[in-house]
């Protein structure tokens, strides 16, 4: 038809396919100009450019569909003015979680990197800043499975409640149960958090120095760096105060591998009250 764009023409316009303009059209979104009643072809008016080129540029600034329904029904400068003062403070609050979720990844790969550093030497003593962790009891008989049970209980209430979490799991292991070589028999499921995230059942782990060993490969061979980590402290006369903090450095979120696995067992030596 002369003077209009058929679904082809226009689709090729303005990069898009025509199965969306046939969608919008079936939304009440962006109806065509004309329909020929002998075959269903779609025609649009030149005049109809300006309002797909609004509709699309809208739907990229992250208004959804109805959203845009909506507002295309009756709209001028006071309203738009308003609804794109609305979205920019949609969109600030999306660019700071994009900016924690950054964060706690580059935490992450910095963990990693920094791990296979000692592998040769896995044994390390250093001072720990303060940190939180959100945990979750382990069911008896304390094996994978109810670690595992544990552990999405976490997320499931980090995610419920809205708590700001860090890409790591844990487990506590009671120094009890190590002293007795039941190094697979953690009680407690852990997800560290950030300051000031607010849960009854939020643990806080305090400054201080601590002994640590890096276990690489199968959770399966674990006692093996716990005895090891132990037959460090007896020969260097370290007396250990605290129960053991897993952390979990590469994991099944980041490996598929097993043997790829790295596990820190963390114990304390000396607590900074003070802190």
């Amino acid at each position: 038809m002369k003077n209009y764009y058929s679904i082809g023409e226009l689709a090729g316009y303005q990069n898009i396919s025509k199965q969306t303009l046939i969608f919008y059209d079936k939304i009440g979104l962006f109806r065509p100009a004309y329909v020929d009643p002998s075959n269903g072809y779609r025609y649009y008016s030149p005049k109809q450019i300006d309002f797909l080129d609004t509709i699309l540029i809208m739907k990229k600034i992250g208004f959804s569909l109805e959203e845009i329904r909506e507002h295309m029904k009756n709209y001028n400068l006071e309203n738009s003015t308003t609804l794109l003062r609305g979205q920019m403070e949609v969109l600030d609050e999306q660019i700071r979680e994009l900016q924690m979720i950054r964060s706690r990844l580059l935490q992450r790969c910095n963990m990693m990197d920094e791990a296979r550093k000692y592998h040769k030497n896995p044994i390390v003593r250093e001072e720990v800043k303060e940190q939180y962790i959100l945990c979750h009891p382990v069911a008896e008989p304390y094996s994978l499975s109810e670690v595992s049970i544990a552990t999405k209980q976490c997320f499931a209430q980090a995610e419920e409640e809205g708590l700001p979490i860090f890409f790591q799991t844990g487990v506590i292991n009671p120094l009890q149960h190590i002293q007795q070589g039941r190094y697979m028999e953690t009680t407690w499921a852990f997800l560290p958090v950030e300051k000031g995230a607010a849960a009854e059942n939020i643990k806080k782990l305090p400054a201080g120095e601590c002994i640590s060993i890096y276990h690489f490969g199968s959770y399966d061979t674990i006692a093996d760096s716990y005895q090891k980590l132990l037959e460090y402290c007896r020969q260097k006369n370290l007396r250990i105060l605290s129960d053991a903090y897993e952390f979990c450095i590469n994991d099944y979120i980041t490996s598929s591998d097993v043997n790829e696995y790295i596990t820190k067992i963390q114990f304390y030596l000396r607590y900074n009250i003070s802190e």
